[in-house]
């Protein structure tokens, strides 16, 4: 990365789209615009209608171009869901340089090497992951760049992901006028945010409740190791407000985020509100306490089965805990429940940057926390550049860099 660059993420959940321009400058980040905007023709984290999901992305980065005052040429885009798979590989090189020194060159062979996976044709690359580089035979190197060898190799997580759900992100984000600079994967951009070093390395549970979906992401020896995807989240918790105070969904959504608790022993019996009944003219009078009789059977079903879902992948006792993240974890009282149901240590991550000290951004802010650290080059299309006060985007480097993306892209498949 160059000592001042702009990166934007892009975060596209079943309720919220959210855009966020951090500013690198000299390795640390400065969240400098934030952009959120409703979610539409999204449904439990997967896109069922181009059109509105478009619109969303459109009005999200509309609102983050305004309050900075930059034009948004690409973006990194964050990515989720139940057909993420991981699988380890191993890559081998011999070292081209004559002096046997490691660069940057040998580094993009070794992950190429790794590449070169047998896949069915309806899944794709999106990521490697680099667990450790190996030279000469010694292990446990993460930085191998200037060491002297002859033999280089590398132990790498492959993330793959069904082209249709792929493909579908992509066109959305382009047909919202935006090119992508990476695919990230939700989880492990999450991930570098929210968990300590040493909670990566004892073995930790992060979980990622959305409105639509609860991601699962198990991190071990600093690595990514699993991750699985539960179609459950905040919705099911509106919806049964919805059912029992029989309301429609986006008054219930409202009457959820200002009054929720997920603790009947918690709840106010004085903190009372009004909801305009589906089929009658006139309002009825609740209480929080009657609130909380329908949250609290639910959100105990959801820990229930993220507790169930990590144990099925085989790792119900780990050392580091749960991590909780996502917008629905903000709820007052989920920290109680979610230790009485997971039986181990929980916390709730939040992004200590000024704009965006809520769950919700993790992810967001994870990309770009992301990208900043291992996204090498030193100049990503896309990224803005800065011009005494004025920021502007090197949208000829976007053009060059892509036309060339493309081309080497087209040519690969044929090699």
């Amino acid at each position: 990365m160059s000592s001042n660059d702009i990166i934007v993420s892009l975060d596209i959940g079943t309720s919220k789209v959210r855009a966020i321009i951090g500013e690198v400058i000299n390795g640390a980040i400065n969240i400098i615009g934030v952009g959120a905007a409703d979610s539409e023709g999204i449904r439990k984290g997967a896109i069922v209608d181009i059109d509105q999901t478009v619109q969303s992305i459109r009005s999200a980065i509309d609102h983050a171009e305004r309050m900075v005052g930059i034009q948004i040429a690409e973006v990194h885009v964050g990515i989720s869901g139940n057909h993420i798979a991981l699988q380890t590989s191993h890559g081998v090189v011999a070292v081209s340089n004559e002096d046997r020194e490691i660069g940057e060159e040998d580094i993009e062979r070794v992950i190429q090497a790794a590449k070169v996976i047998a896949l069915p044709p309806e899944r794709e690359i999106i990521g490697v992951v680099p667990n450790q580089y190996l030279v000469d035979g010694l292990e446990g190197i993460h930085d191998p760049r200037g060491m002297i060898g002859v033999r280089l190799e590398v132990e790498a997580t492959i993330i793959t992901g069904a082209k249709t759900g792929i493909h579908n992100l992509l066109r959305v984000v382009e047909k919202a006028g935006l090119k992508v600079s990476g695919l990230i994967l939700m989880s492990l951009a999450s991930g570098q945010l929210a968990l300590s070093k040493d909670e990566k390395m004892i073995g930790t549970v992060l979980v990622d409740i959305g409105a639509g979906a609860t991601t699962i992401a198990i991190f071990q020896e600093s690595n990514i190791v699993a991750t699985t995807t539960l179609p459950v989240g905040g919705e099911f918790i509106t919806n049964d407000i919805s059912i029992g105070l029989r309301t429609q969904m986006d008054i219930a959504e409202k009457i959820k985020l200002k009054f929720g608790c997920a603790v009947y022993e918690d709840a106010a019996p004085d903190q009372v509100f009004k909801v305009n009944r589906i089929g009658s003219n006139v309002d009825k009078e609740y209480s929080q306490v009657d609130l909380a009789n329908i949250i609290e059977p639910r959100v105990q079903e959801i820990f229930h089965l993220i507790h169930l879902e990590v144990q099925k992948m085989g790792y119900g006792d780990i050392p580091g805990g749960y991590v909780l993240t996502g917008g629905t974890v903000s709820m007052p009282g989920m920290l109680t429940i979610a230790q009485s149901e997971l039986q181990s240590s929980v916390r709730i991550a939040v992004p200590d940057f000024i704009g965006v000290r809520d769950p919700s951004y993790t992810s967001g802010v994870g990309i770009i926390q992301y990208a900043s650290k291992y996204i090498r080059s030193s100049r990503q299309p896309g990224h803005a550049k800065k011009s005494g006060n004025k920021k502007v985007t090197t949208s000829s480097d976007v053009q060059k860099s892509g036309l060339f993306d493309r081309l080497k892209n087209w040519l690969s498949e044929f090699i």
